[in-house]
């Protein structure tokens, strides 16, 4: 099967999966006890790194009683900047329960989404597992950073603003300028935290990045055929199935998209349509209407206005290719998330306590809590 066609096949699976969760009501929550402590981590684990690992083996030597549940992003296949990922979610759980994680849950649909909205539907899903530690690595070394960091293990909300971060106390700047796409997502996640109304005091743990540790330098590397070349930054595991699944035709993943249904629906789908799509603007609807027929992704990229977000482009392009409306992501965060999605665990028995975590705590549509 030729890449590209692998990628149409996982889309069209995940968009029939999106529209029947989104006929689900959320998960209420009957009980915040667990019977066995969580570690909840959201990664992306494009792929997973030694940087990865690090933090993941800090929580654990802090919490050794406390399950490690990874919360892996999902549907769609396309990371928070829009991109897609290396390998599928289900290789991404594979490698993380391999290297230590107990349980690997799927995450939202993050390059469908503005960062409010991917952030806000982590946080729910943090709620919603009870999290009692959450592992975040972090970049900045700057002692500002550091005060935003003793902000949110108080307890306290902070919210990222163009080019500052402020209190949500009392409006207070914290910091000027913009921060790393890392620990930007540290501030928004304490923001969309504070707005659920979610304790997360003392719940955070800080692990500096690991140097010499680059994604974007393993993709490269990886998109060149020279994955023996990292063993330096991957585990062996993830040099081993990256090999397994290259073999296959299912990996690198992170330069292709499903291009024919993406020009198909850029160049098909009416003004209405196009207006209703999440995310996208009046002025790229516009553009694209003038300009089309596109056969080709680089001239559609030049039609599509550049916001604040320099992942922007990146994100309609997700959008456009998966045809998801404005009204069903509100309805999909609304009720997020409607049931847990297991896909991996490490053995029986951290399944079993797992699935008496859920049984404690949640209630679903029919009984159905996980799957």
């Amino acid at each position: 099967m030729q890449m590209d066609t692998f990628v149409e096949s996982i889309i069209k699976e995940d968009k029939k999966q999106f529209r029947e969760d989104n006929e689900l009501n959320s998960l209420k929550i009957i009980n915040t006890t667990n019977q066995t402590p969580v570690i909840a981590d959201f990664t992306e684990y494009s792929p997973l790194h030694n940087g990865h690992l690090f933090c993941m083996q800090e929580a654990k030597r802090m919490h050794p009683e406390a399950l490690f549940v990874a919360v892996i992003p999902g549907l769609f296949e396309r990371n928070g900047r829009g991109l897609p990922y290396i390998m599928t979610r289900h290789k991404r759980a594979e490698l993380a329960i391999k290297l230590g994680a107990d349980i690997a849950v799927e995450g939202p649909p993050m390059g469908i989404m503005g960062s409010g909205q991917y952030s806000l539907c982590l946080s729910l899903m943090f709620k919603t597992l009870n999290a009692d530690y959450i592992p975040r690595g972090y970049i900045t070394d700057d002692p500002k950073f550091k005060i935003i960091l003793d902000y949110i293990n108080n307890g306290k909300g902070v919210a990222p603003k163009p080019y500052k971060i402020i209190s949500m106390e009392d409006n207070k700047v914290l910091l000027e300028g913009k921060l790393n796409n890392d620990d930007y997502v540290i501030v928004s996640l304490a923001k969309s935290l504070t707005k659920i109304n979610f304790n997360f005091k003392n719940k955070f743990i800080f692990v500096p990045r690991l140097e010499n540790v680059s994604g974007t330098k393993i993709r490269e590397l990886v998109s060149n055929g020279q994955v023996d070349q990292l063993d330096d930054m991957l585990p062996q595991e993830t040099i081993d199935l990256l090999k397994e699944e290259m073999s296959l035709n299912h990996a690198p993943l992170h330069e292709t998209r499903a291009y024919s249904s993406l020009l198909n629906n850029v160049n098909s789908f009416s003004k209405e349509v196009l207006m209703n799509l999440n995310l996208i603007d009046s002025d790229t609807v516009e553009n694209i209407l003038s300009n089309r027929p596109f056969d080709n992704v680089d001239d559609l990229l030049e039609n599509i206005t550049q916001g604040f977000s320099t992942h922007r482009k990146q994100r309609i392009l997700s959008v456009l290719e998966v045809g998801i409306f404005k009204d069903e992501v509100h309805k999909y965060i609304n009720n997020y998330p409607q049931k847990i999605r297991i896909l991996g665990y490490k053995n029986k028995d951290v399944l079993k306590k797992f699935e008496h975590n859920l049984e404690n705590n949640l209630k679903g549509d029919h009984g159905k809590i996980w799957q």
